[in-house]
Protein backbone atom coordinates (compact mmCIF):
# COMPACT_ATOMS: atom_id res chain seq x y z
CA UNK A 1 0.00 0.00 0.00
CA UNK A 2 1.48 3.63 -0.91
CA UNK A 3 1.22 5.97 1.39
CA UNK A 4 -1.17 9.16 0.93
CA UNK A 5 -0.28 12.55 1.97
CA UNK A 6 -2.00 13.30 4.79
CA UNK A 7 -3.17 16.69 2.49
CA UNK A 8 -4.93 14.21 0.25
CA UNK A 9 -6.53 12.49 3.43
CA UNK A 10 -7.91 15.74 4.80
CA UNK A 11 -9.15 17.31 1.45
CA UNK A 12 -11.76 14.11 1.00
CA UNK A 13 -9.57 11.98 -1.40
CA UNK A 14 -10.37 8.84 -0.26
CA UNK A 15 -14.24 8.17 1.10
CA UNK A 16 -14.66 7.33 4.86
CA UNK A 17 -13.65 3.54 5.53
CA UNK A 18 -10.98 3.35 3.44
CA UNK A 19 -7.81 2.04 4.29
CA UNK A 20 -4.59 4.29 3.94
CA UNK A 21 -1.44 4.40 5.16
CA UNK A 22 0.34 7.77 6.43
CA UNK A 23 3.78 8.56 7.66
CA UNK A 24 4.74 11.79 9.10
CA UNK A 25 6.32 13.13 12.93
CA UNK A 26 4.09 13.26 16.35
CA UNK A 27 3.32 16.70 16.76
CA UNK A 28 1.24 15.72 19.93
CA UNK A 29 0.31 13.20 21.74
CA UNK A 30 -2.57 12.90 24.34
CA UNK A 31 -3.56 9.28 26.25
CA UNK A 32 -7.03 9.40 27.77
CA UNK A 33 -8.75 6.93 30.89
CA UNK A 34 -10.85 5.41 28.27
CA UNK A 35 -8.02 2.95 26.64
CA UNK A 36 -7.21 5.32 23.39
CA UNK A 37 -4.35 7.47 22.31
CA UNK A 38 -5.17 10.01 20.05
CA UNK A 39 -1.74 11.33 17.96
CA UNK A 40 -1.41 14.54 15.78
CA UNK A 41 0.72 13.49 12.67
CA UNK A 42 2.16 15.87 10.52
CA UNK A 43 3.96 15.23 7.00
CA UNK A 44 4.47 18.63 5.90
CA UNK A 45 2.14 18.31 3.14
CA UNK A 46 -0.40 21.35 4.58
CA UNK A 47 -0.52 23.36 7.73
CA UNK A 48 -3.45 21.06 9.29
CA UNK A 49 -2.38 17.30 11.49
CA UNK A 50 -4.07 14.14 10.82
CA UNK A 51 -5.39 13.32 14.32
CA UNK A 52 -4.69 9.25 14.92
CA UNK A 53 -6.98 7.49 16.92
CA UNK A 54 -4.85 4.57 18.38
CA UNK A 55 -6.66 2.16 20.93
CA UNK A 56 -5.74 -0.50 23.78
CA UNK A 57 -5.98 -3.42 21.05
CA UNK A 58 -3.31 -2.50 19.19
CA UNK A 59 -0.47 -4.72 20.35
CA UNK A 60 1.99 -2.11 20.39
CA UNK A 61 -0.34 0.14 22.54
CA UNK A 62 2.43 0.67 25.23
CA UNK A 63 4.95 1.76 23.08
CA UNK A 64 2.07 4.33 21.27
CA UNK A 65 1.60 5.97 24.97
CA UNK A 66 4.95 6.57 25.09
CA UNK A 67 5.85 8.70 21.91
CA UNK A 68 6.84 11.88 22.29
CA UNK A 69 6.89 15.37 19.85
CA UNK A 70 9.15 14.62 16.71
CA UNK A 71 9.17 10.64 16.67
CA UNK A 72 8.97 9.46 13.08
CA UNK A 73 5.79 6.90 12.63
CA UNK A 74 3.98 4.93 9.97
CA UNK A 75 0.27 4.58 10.61
CA UNK A 76 -2.12 2.38 8.72
CA UNK A 77 -6.22 3.01 9.19
CA UNK A 78 -9.30 3.14 8.16
CA UNK A 79 -10.42 7.00 7.32
CA UNK A 80 -13.32 8.19 9.57
CA UNK A 81 -15.61 11.32 10.13
CA UNK A 82 -13.94 12.80 13.31
CA UNK A 83 -16.42 14.34 16.16
CA UNK A 84 -13.25 16.77 17.32
CA UNK A 85 -13.00 20.75 16.49
CA UNK A 86 -10.88 21.72 13.69
CA UNK A 87 -11.31 18.64 11.10
CA UNK A 88 -13.96 16.45 9.62
CA UNK A 89 -11.67 13.94 9.31
CA UNK A 90 -9.27 11.56 11.34
CA UNK A 91 -7.37 7.74 10.87
CA UNK A 92 -8.82 5.08 12.78
CA UNK A 93 -5.01 3.24 13.82
CA UNK A 94 -4.97 -0.37 13.00
CA UNK A 95 -1.53 -0.03 12.84
CA UNK A 96 0.90 2.40 14.21
CA UNK A 97 4.78 1.51 13.51
CA UNK A 98 7.38 3.57 15.16
CA UNK A 99 10.07 4.13 12.39
CA UNK A 100 12.02 6.77 14.29
CA UNK A 101 11.92 6.98 18.06
CA UNK A 102 13.12 10.64 19.67
CA UNK A 103 16.42 9.79 21.59
CA UNK A 104 16.59 11.20 25.36
CA UNK A 105 12.98 13.80 24.39
CA UNK A 106 13.90 15.61 27.85
CA UNK A 107 16.96 16.96 25.32
CA UNK A 108 14.95 17.43 21.97
CA UNK A 109 15.69 21.18 21.37
CA UNK A 110 12.16 21.73 19.95
CA UNK A 111 9.91 19.73 22.70
CA UNK A 112 8.20 22.83 23.49
CA UNK A 113 5.60 24.29 21.42
CA UNK A 114 6.99 27.78 21.28
CA UNK A 115 10.05 28.93 20.65
CA UNK A 116 11.78 32.16 19.90
CA UNK A 117 12.52 32.69 16.56
CA UNK A 118 16.15 32.97 17.58
CA UNK A 119 16.27 30.40 19.43
CA UNK A 120 15.26 28.37 16.29
CA UNK A 121 18.00 29.71 14.48
CA UNK A 122 20.32 27.60 16.72
CA UNK A 123 18.14 24.89 15.33
CA UNK A 124 17.57 25.40 11.58
CA UNK A 125 18.01 21.97 10.78
CA UNK A 126 14.89 21.08 13.32
CA UNK A 127 12.65 24.36 12.34
CA UNK A 128 11.03 22.84 9.80
CA UNK A 129 8.87 20.47 12.09
CA UNK A 130 7.51 23.77 13.65
CA UNK A 131 4.02 25.58 12.29
CA UNK A 132 6.18 28.82 11.16
CA UNK A 133 8.79 27.37 9.37
CA UNK A 134 6.80 24.29 7.83
CA UNK A 135 4.39 27.06 6.49
CA UNK A 136 7.42 29.41 5.06
CA UNK A 137 8.69 26.71 3.15
CA UNK A 138 5.51 25.89 1.57
CA UNK A 139 5.02 29.79 0.99
CA UNK A 140 8.55 30.07 -0.22
CA UNK A 141 8.30 27.26 -2.45
CA UNK A 142 4.49 28.23 -3.77
CA UNK A 143 6.22 31.67 -4.38
CA UNK A 144 8.94 29.66 -6.47
CA UNK A 145 6.86 27.76 -8.79
CA UNK A 146 4.55 30.78 -9.32
CA UNK A 147 7.55 32.91 -10.67
CA UNK A 148 8.53 29.66 -13.11
CA UNK A 149 4.69 29.42 -14.18
CA UNK A 150 4.20 33.23 -14.80
CA UNK A 151 7.56 33.09 -17.05
CA UNK A 152 7.01 29.98 -18.41
CA UNK A 153 3.35 30.84 -19.66
CA UNK A 154 4.59 34.11 -20.96
CA UNK A 155 7.27 32.62 -23.15
CA UNK A 156 10.36 33.45 -21.13
CA UNK A 157 13.19 31.01 -21.00
CA UNK A 158 15.31 30.11 -17.57
CA UNK A 159 18.64 30.83 -18.15
CA UNK A 160 21.03 29.41 -15.25
CA UNK A 161 23.56 32.36 -15.49
CA UNK A 162 27.18 31.93 -13.62
CA UNK A 163 27.90 31.90 -10.17
CA UNK A 164 31.29 32.22 -10.21
CA UNK A 165 32.21 35.38 -12.40
CA UNK A 166 34.81 37.39 -13.29
CA UNK A 167 32.35 41.18 -13.00
CA UNK A 168 31.29 42.64 -10.40
CA UNK A 169 27.68 43.57 -11.73
CA UNK A 170 26.79 46.46 -9.56
CA UNK A 171 30.40 47.81 -8.66
CA UNK A 172 30.40 47.87 -5.06
CA UNK A 173 33.28 46.04 -4.69
CA UNK A 174 30.99 43.69 -1.91
CA UNK A 175 32.50 40.17 -3.28
CA UNK A 176 33.35 36.54 -2.56
CA UNK A 177 36.53 35.95 -3.82
CA UNK A 178 36.56 32.16 -4.97
CA UNK A 179 38.98 30.05 -7.39
CA UNK A 180 42.25 29.38 -5.84
CA UNK A 181 44.01 26.58 -6.84
CA UNK A 182 45.28 23.18 -4.70
CA UNK A 183 46.94 23.84 -1.34
CA UNK A 184 45.92 28.06 -1.98
CA UNK A 185 48.26 27.83 -5.14
CA UNK A 186 47.07 29.77 -7.88
CA UNK A 187 43.34 30.75 -9.34
CA UNK A 188 42.15 27.69 -10.89
CA UNK A 189 40.82 30.10 -13.26
CA UNK A 190 43.97 31.92 -13.95
CA UNK A 191 42.50 35.33 -13.05
CA UNK A 192 40.36 36.92 -9.85
CA UNK A 193 37.08 35.28 -9.67
CA UNK A 194 33.89 35.61 -7.56
CA UNK A 195 30.67 34.26 -6.23
CA UNK A 196 28.13 36.38 -8.19
CA UNK A 197 25.79 39.56 -7.03
CA UNK A 198 23.31 39.12 -9.90
CA UNK A 199 22.96 37.18 -13.12
CA UNK A 200 22.33 40.16 -14.81
CA UNK A 201 24.52 40.48 -17.06
CA UNK A 202 24.88 37.04 -18.00
CA UNK A 203 21.04 36.92 -19.02
CA UNK A 204 21.48 39.90 -21.17
CA UNK A 205 23.32 38.19 -24.02
CA UNK A 206 20.13 35.20 -24.01
CA UNK A 207 17.69 38.59 -24.03
CA UNK A 208 19.55 40.44 -27.28
CA UNK A 209 19.28 36.82 -29.03
CA UNK A 210 15.98 34.99 -27.59
CA UNK A 211 13.48 37.85 -26.68
CA UNK A 212 13.05 37.13 -23.79
CA UNK A 213 14.84 35.29 -20.96
CA UNK A 214 14.98 35.05 -17.28
CA UNK A 215 17.34 33.62 -14.53
CA UNK A 216 17.00 32.58 -10.98
CA UNK A 217 19.67 31.36 -8.49
CA UNK A 218 21.82 32.09 -5.89
CA UNK A 219 23.14 35.44 -5.44
CA UNK A 220 25.89 36.65 -2.85
CA UNK A 221 27.13 39.78 -1.10
CA UNK A 222 30.37 40.00 1.36
CA UNK A 223 28.93 42.91 2.91
CA UNK A 224 29.92 42.51 6.72
CA UNK A 225 26.01 43.27 7.99
CA UNK A 226 24.17 41.80 10.64
CA UNK A 227 21.24 43.47 10.55
CA UNK A 228 17.38 41.70 9.50
CA UNK A 229 17.31 42.95 6.03
CA UNK A 230 20.78 41.16 5.05
CA UNK A 231 21.54 37.83 4.10
CA UNK A 232 25.26 36.95 2.44
CA UNK A 233 23.55 34.35 0.12
CA UNK A 234 20.09 34.79 -1.54
CA UNK A 235 18.29 33.92 -4.44
CA UNK A 236 17.43 36.34 -7.12
CA UNK A 237 14.51 36.53 -9.76
CA UNK A 238 16.06 38.38 -12.68
CA UNK A 239 13.99 38.59 -15.90
CA UNK A 240 15.12 40.69 -19.24
CA UNK A 241 12.80 41.73 -22.28
CA UNK A 242 13.74 43.16 -25.76
CA UNK A 243 12.71 45.94 -27.53
CA UNK A 244 11.15 47.37 -24.43
CA UNK A 245 12.05 50.70 -22.77
CA UNK A 246 11.44 51.84 -19.01
CA UNK A 247 7.17 52.02 -19.44
CA UNK A 248 7.10 48.24 -20.44
CA UNK A 249 9.03 47.23 -17.72
CA UNK A 250 7.17 48.88 -14.88
CA UNK A 251 4.09 47.28 -16.62
CA UNK A 252 5.40 43.80 -16.67
CA UNK A 253 6.73 44.28 -13.19
CA UNK A 254 3.42 45.52 -12.01
CA UNK A 255 1.50 42.26 -13.53
CA UNK A 256 4.96 39.83 -12.04
CA UNK A 257 4.11 40.65 -8.67
CA UNK A 258 0.16 40.82 -8.58
CA UNK A 259 0.23 37.38 -10.06
CA UNK A 260 2.51 35.80 -7.60
CA UNK A 261 1.08 36.96 -5.31
CA UNK A 262 -2.55 36.36 -6.71
CA UNK A 263 -1.15 32.56 -6.78
CA UNK A 264 -0.28 32.17 -3.11
CA UNK A 265 -3.02 33.74 -1.81
CA UNK A 266 -5.12 31.52 -3.51
CA UNK A 267 -3.16 27.75 -3.48
CA UNK A 268 -1.90 28.85 0.48
CA UNK A 269 -5.11 29.87 2.35
CA UNK A 270 -4.32 28.08 5.18
CA UNK A 271 -0.50 29.08 5.41
CA UNK A 272 -1.22 32.53 5.04
CA UNK A 273 -4.08 32.49 7.64
CA UNK A 274 -1.85 31.15 9.83
CA UNK A 275 0.84 34.21 9.15
CA UNK A 276 -2.53 36.55 9.81
CA UNK A 277 -3.23 34.95 13.18
CA UNK A 278 -0.11 34.22 14.29
CA UNK A 279 2.44 36.68 12.64
CA UNK A 280 1.21 39.81 11.04
CA UNK A 281 -3.08 40.55 11.02
CA UNK A 282 -2.90 42.78 8.16
CA UNK A 283 -0.81 40.41 6.09
CA UNK A 284 -3.86 39.37 3.69
CA UNK A 285 -5.01 42.76 3.21
CA UNK A 286 -1.66 44.19 2.61
CA UNK A 287 -1.14 41.92 -0.39
CA UNK A 288 -4.54 41.76 -1.55
CA UNK A 289 -4.52 45.54 -1.85
CA UNK A 290 -1.79 45.19 -4.31
CA UNK A 291 -3.17 42.86 -6.22
CA UNK A 292 -5.71 44.98 -6.38
CA UNK A 293 -4.82 48.16 -6.47
CA UNK A 294 -3.28 49.79 -10.02
CA UNK A 295 0.07 51.18 -9.42
CA UNK A 296 1.01 54.65 -9.25
CA UNK A 297 4.07 56.09 -11.21
CA UNK A 298 6.11 58.75 -9.86
CA UNK A 299 9.19 60.04 -11.54
CA UNK A 300 11.84 60.86 -8.81
CA UNK A 301 12.19 64.23 -9.12
CA UNK A 302 8.23 64.39 -8.42
CA UNK A 303 8.87 61.91 -5.20
CA UNK A 304 11.41 63.83 -3.79
CA UNK A 305 9.43 67.07 -3.86
CA UNK A 306 6.10 65.16 -2.24
CA UNK A 307 8.35 64.23 0.35
CA UNK A 308 10.17 67.97 1.10
CA UNK A 309 6.47 69.35 1.17
CA UNK A 310 5.24 66.67 3.45
CA UNK A 311 6.00 68.47 6.40
CA UNK A 312 7.20 64.98 8.22
CA UNK A 313 10.24 65.22 10.17
CA UNK A 314 12.30 62.50 8.23
CA UNK A 315 15.56 61.21 9.86
CA UNK A 316 17.25 61.52 6.16
CA UNK A 317 16.10 64.97 4.80
CA UNK A 318 15.76 64.13 1.01
CA UNK A 319 17.04 65.95 -1.04
CA UNK A 320 17.92 65.52 -4.97
CA UNK A 321 20.17 63.47 -5.90
CA UNK A 322 20.17 60.45 -2.86
CA UNK A 323 18.88 57.66 -2.75
CA UNK A 324 15.38 57.19 -1.43
CA UNK A 325 15.08 55.83 2.34
CA UNK A 326 12.50 53.61 3.48
CA UNK A 327 11.31 56.04 5.63
CA UNK A 328 10.93 57.66 2.11
CA UNK A 329 9.37 54.76 0.37
CA UNK A 330 6.93 53.76 2.94
CA UNK A 331 5.86 57.57 3.24
CA UNK A 332 4.88 57.70 -0.73
CA UNK A 333 3.30 54.28 -0.32
CA UNK A 334 1.33 54.39 2.83
CA UNK A 335 0.14 58.20 3.18
CA UNK A 336 0.74 59.71 -0.41
CA UNK A 337 -0.74 56.96 -2.32
CA UNK A 338 -1.91 54.31 -0.44
CA UNK A 339 -0.80 51.84 -2.02
CA UNK A 340 2.02 50.28 -4.54
CA UNK A 341 4.27 53.11 -6.12
CA UNK A 342 6.60 52.85 -9.34
CA UNK A 343 9.25 55.55 -8.77
CA UNK A 344 11.31 56.03 -12.50
CA UNK A 345 13.92 58.15 -13.90
CA UNK A 346 16.58 58.07 -10.90
CA UNK A 347 19.87 60.63 -11.16
CA UNK A 348 22.83 59.18 -12.88
CA UNK A 349 25.49 59.00 -10.17
CA UNK A 350 23.88 57.12 -7.81
CA UNK A 351 23.21 53.88 -10.32
CA UNK A 352 24.91 51.60 -11.93
CA UNK A 353 27.03 52.16 -15.72
CA UNK A 354 24.72 49.46 -17.86
CA UNK A 355 21.44 52.13 -16.87
CA UNK A 356 20.52 54.02 -19.68
CA UNK A 357 20.92 57.57 -19.50
CA UNK A 358 17.89 60.27 -20.31
CA UNK A 359 18.24 62.84 -22.87
CA UNK A 360 18.82 65.18 -19.94
CA UNK A 361 21.93 63.09 -19.12
CA UNK A 362 21.09 63.77 -15.59
CA UNK A 363 19.04 60.71 -15.27
CA UNK A 364 18.62 57.24 -15.89
CA UNK A 365 15.74 55.26 -17.05
CA UNK A 366 16.09 52.84 -13.52
CA UNK A 367 12.94 52.40 -11.38
CA UNK A 368 12.23 50.71 -8.07
CA UNK A 369 8.83 49.35 -7.67
CA UNK A 370 7.79 50.44 -3.37
CA UNK A 371 4.91 48.92 -1.69
CA UNK A 372 3.16 49.29 1.80
CA UNK A 373 4.86 48.13 4.95
CA UNK A 374 8.50 47.39 3.67
CA UNK A 375 9.18 49.98 0.27
CA UNK A 376 11.11 49.14 -2.35
CA UNK A 377 10.63 45.50 -3.58
CA UNK A 378 11.72 45.12 -6.98
CA UNK A 379 14.35 47.64 -8.76
CA UNK A 380 15.23 47.70 -12.45
CA UNK A 381 16.26 49.54 -15.74
CA UNK A 382 16.05 49.98 -18.98
CA UNK A 383 19.51 48.82 -20.09
CA UNK A 384 22.20 51.34 -21.72
CA UNK A 385 22.35 50.03 -25.67
CA UNK A 386 24.39 52.59 -27.40
CA UNK A 387 27.74 51.38 -27.37
CA UNK A 388 29.12 55.04 -26.96
CA UNK A 389 26.99 56.14 -24.22
CA UNK A 390 27.74 53.05 -22.20
CA UNK A 391 31.61 53.64 -23.36
CA UNK A 392 31.27 56.72 -21.51
CA UNK A 393 30.24 55.32 -17.84
CA UNK A 394 32.41 52.73 -18.19
CA UNK A 395 35.92 52.36 -16.48
CA UNK A 396 39.14 51.75 -18.45
CA UNK A 397 39.14 48.52 -16.47
CA UNK A 398 35.40 47.91 -17.19
CA UNK A 399 35.74 48.03 -20.61
CA UNK A 400 38.51 45.31 -20.69
CA UNK A 401 36.90 43.32 -18.37
CA UNK A 402 33.37 43.37 -20.12
CA UNK A 403 34.37 43.41 -24.23
CA UNK A 404 31.79 40.52 -24.71
CA UNK A 405 28.96 43.21 -22.70
CA UNK A 406 30.25 45.96 -25.50
CA UNK A 407 29.94 43.51 -28.28
CA UNK A 408 26.34 43.43 -27.56
CA UNK A 409 25.79 46.79 -28.55
CA UNK A 410 28.11 46.39 -31.51
CA UNK A 411 26.29 43.31 -32.83
CA UNK A 412 22.01 43.71 -33.46
CA UNK A 413 21.64 45.68 -30.15
CA UNK A 414 18.57 46.79 -29.68
CA UNK A 415 16.90 48.29 -26.48
CA UNK A 416 15.98 46.05 -23.66
CA UNK A 417 15.16 46.17 -19.65
CA UNK A 418 15.27 43.96 -16.55
CA UNK A 419 14.43 43.78 -13.13
CA UNK A 420 15.39 42.06 -9.83
CA UNK A 421 13.63 41.29 -7.02
CA UNK A 422 14.91 39.27 -4.17
CA UNK A 423 13.37 36.12 -2.88
CA UNK A 424 13.73 36.46 0.54
CA UNK A 425 12.81 39.70 0.33
CA UNK A 426 9.10 38.90 -1.07
CA UNK A 427 8.99 35.86 1.24
CA UNK A 428 9.16 38.22 4.15
CA UNK A 429 6.68 40.20 3.06
CA UNK A 430 4.07 37.37 1.82
CA UNK A 431 4.78 36.16 5.39
CA UNK A 432 4.98 39.69 7.17
CA UNK A 433 8.40 37.51 8.95
CA UNK A 434 10.06 40.65 10.01
CA UNK A 435 13.84 39.28 9.75
CA UNK A 436 15.18 38.08 6.31
CA UNK A 437 16.98 35.25 8.53
CA UNK A 438 13.90 33.11 9.16
CA UNK A 439 12.71 33.78 5.25
CA UNK A 440 15.21 30.94 3.96
CA UNK A 441 15.97 27.67 5.12
CA UNK A 442 19.81 28.02 6.07
CA UNK A 443 20.71 31.28 6.53
CA UNK A 444 24.35 32.88 5.83
CA UNK A 445 25.50 36.09 7.94
CA UNK A 446 28.87 37.44 9.22
CA UNK A 447 30.34 34.47 11.68
CA UNK A 448 27.50 31.60 10.71
CA UNK A 449 27.69 29.53 8.31
CA UNK A 450 26.20 26.41 10.09
CA UNK A 451 24.57 23.75 8.98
Amino acid sequence: MQPLAVKAVLAGAVAAGEVVRVHGWVKSRRTSKGGFSFIAVSDGSCFADLQVVADQALANYAEITELGVGCAVEVTGAVAESPGKGQDRELRASAVRVVGAVEHPETYPIAKKRHSFEYLRTVAHLRPRTNTFGAIARVRNGIAQAVHRYFDERGFLWVNTPIITASDCEGAGELFRVGAGEAGGESFFGRDTYLTVSGQLNVEPYCLSLDKAYTFGPTFRAENSNTSRHLAEFWMIEPEIAFADLSDLAALAEDFLKSVLRDVLARHPDDMAFFRDRIDSGVIDRLRNVVDFEFARLDYAQAVEILQSAGESFEFPPVWGRELQSEHERYLTERHVGGPVVVMNYPRDIKPFYMRLNDDERTVAAMDVLVPGVGEIIGGSQREERLDALERRMTDAMKEELWWYRDLRRYGTAPHAGFGLGLERLVMYVTGMENIRDATPFPRVPNNAAF
